[in-house]
């Protein structure tokens, strides 16, 4: 095992891991414990993560799948959406509150889709990944990305016109 392997991993991956586990979770705290505690599993194997043809879609399953897990059940309905928060993950425009007020509606949105719609669409929208890749990192037949982001954007029109008070 090549401790400084993992170190570079680490440095060059770990805003892009943080950036993909709060997108998937709506909450930047929780987003960096599930991060942390995949990165301690990780280290732990790297030996034969590193070894892997691409580690970071191997690791980012990781997360995925610690995101999905039951563990993170009710933490998971818990949806950050200061001011704070929200300007860590994006630089301001012109005017930010309309940036904001948007940004806190579909997050409210998106937090009460079920856990692999919201999965798969964090997934193809933020990360730009493929059916393939989706399913890949899901675990299920690339038939079931495309139904999990049609149920979800389906989803999402519905709710298109609820106030994002109404759905929290």
């Amino acid at each position: 095992m090549r401790d400084d392997d993992y170190d570079r991993f680490v440095t060059d991956r770990l805003d892009r891991l943080l950036r993909y586990a709060t997108a998937l979770t709506c909450d930047k705290h929780l987003a960096q414990d599930i991060v942390q505690d995949v990165l301690l599993r990780a280290r732990q194997k790297w030996a034969r993560i590193g070894a892997v043809d691409a580690p970071y879609l191997y690791v980012k399953r990781m997360v995925t799948n610690d995101y999905l897990s039951w563990r993170r059940l009710r933490s998971s309905r818990d949806v950050s959406s200061t001011h704070a928060a929200l300007d860590e993950l994006s630089p301001l425009v012109a005017d930010p509150a309309v940036r904001h007020a948007e940004r806190d509606a579909m997050r409210a949105r998106i937090a009460v889709l079920p856990r692999k719609q919201r999965a798969a669409l964090v997934l193809r929208y933020y990360e730009d990944s493929t059916d393939a890749e989706i399913a890949r990192i899901l675990g299920c037949t690339e038939g079931t990305v495309r139904s999990h982001i049609s149920r979800a954007l389906k989803t999402l029109r519905v709710n298109e016109d609820v106030p994002a008070e109404v759905l929290r």
